[in-house]
């Protein structure tokens, strides 16, 4: 494991992108924290899809849902707060002696009202009431909606994952909403030094569709998406090196971390470490696939700062990019219009197949012919919704 501890030592925290009720009852997950140098964990509606279709972890949860005629929308939310509220306890004593740096733990607001600012804000501080865990990132996608939203819900004193980053433009103005926020969370009253936030910049993607348009064969395949993240941490070191966000760090405020996302190697031809050990910065992190995270471990090589020193280079990709027609603009807005559609149909599919499961408990629970209960109270206060 001396490549994730060397990403740790340059700086990096390692997350893992993945969770499940196995992997927590199972100890795989205190596992990769003792063993594995992983200090943070990132959920999305594809990994609880994933998680809940395998079934069986979860019946004895959705029985007793069942029985209280719990709503389809709140079932999902208990399941899956569940789980977070779990992994949050289990990196607690992370997140403690690190200063309530890592130990994070996300989970993300319905991507399906992501173009609608004011649910997004009800839904973060409900998410964040019914984890109820201080060392929790409410993950709320980038979306031109999004970016007031971020904002008011730092202002409640909410800590914040920002997802689906693909471009600087984007970036640019998620960084403005994060300071927004916190100068708005400062006024309020909130102790800002118990609040974090990352700002998650999707990788792998970028490459998968620029490379689709450049054909097989062609010299620039393969050094879009680098470049791109190269070239967001150089935005990160100006806006964080600004005296408006010196203001704030003298208040008690961190900075929003880059998180590397996306890192999962889409094309077989790439090395499979490559979106990791080519991202390696201080103050960075990356979240992995388990997939990913023993890559790096068996023969990831970390050959200290990879960013740092690669702006001009990484602007002369983009640079080359737009010479050889590839429209920058148009390839990220339609990566984020993909992406979330991705996860909308994720959450659908999670959707569906929570129906199907509280129908098949309802039916072995209820006698024929009886009515099942209506509603049910709020789902953090049963037992089934704590961990």
């Amino acid at each position: 494991m001396n490549a994730l501890a060397d990403l740790s030592a340059a700086g990096v925290a390692v997350w893992l992108d993945d969770l499940s009720r196995s992997r927590l009852a199972s100890g795989g997950l205190a596992e990769l924290v003792r063993d594995c140098s992983v200090v943070g964990v990132t959920t999305n509606p594809s990994i609880f899809q994933k998680a809940l279709s395998d079934g069986a972890a979860y019946d004895e949860q959705v029985r007793d849902l069942a029985l209280r005629g719990t709503d389809v929308g709140e079932a999902v939310r208990s399941l899956t707060a569940y789980d977070v509220r779990w992994a949050c306890d289990v990196l607690m004593p992370v997140y403690e002696r690190s200063d309530r740096l890592d130990g994070r733990v996300s989970i993300e607001v319905d991507p399906r009202i992501a173009h609608d600012t004011d649910r997004t804000v009800a839904e973060a501080k409900a998410l964040w009431w019914l984890v109820d865990r201080p060392n929790l990132y409410i993950k709320i996608p980038a979306t031109l909606a999004g970016l007031p939203a971020i904002t008011a819900t730092l202002a409640q004193g909410i800590s914040v994952n920002v997802t689906l980053i693909f471009s600087l433009e984007r970036y640019d103005a998620v960084m403005d909403a994060y300071l927004a926020g916190m100068e708005q969370a400062r006024a309020n009253g909130h102790d800002l030094s118990g609040m974090g936030s990352v700002a998650s910049f999707f990788v792998s993607r970028v490459d998968s569709e620029v490379d689709k348009r450049l054909g097989d064969g062609h010299p620039l395949r393969g050094r879009a998406a680098i470049a791109n993240a190269r070239l967001a941490y150089q935005h990160y070191e100006q806006v964080f090196g600004s005296d408006r966000w010196t203001a704030l760090a003298d208040a008690g405020a961190r900075p929003q971390r880059p998180l590397w996302a996306s890192t999962g190697v889409k094309d077989p031809a790439y090395d499979d470490t490559r979106y990791v050990v080519e991202l390696v910065a201080p103050g960075t992190v990356n979240t992995m696939p388990e997939a990913t995270l023993h890559a790096v471990a068996d023969h990831g090589t970390v050959r200290g700062d990879t960013v740092t020193g690669e702006y001009a280079s990484a602007q002369q990709v983009l640079d080359d990019l737009a010479a050889a027609g590839i429209d920058y603009d148009q390839v990220v807005g339609q990566l984020e219009t993909e992406g979330l559609a991705k996860f909308e149909d994720s959450w659908n599919e999670l959707i569906a197949s929570v129906t199907e499961q509280l129908e098949k408990a309802g039916a072995e629970i209820m006698p024929a012919g009886a009515a099942r209960p209506a509603g049910g109270g709020p789902a953090a206060a049963s037992p089934e919704a704590t961990a």
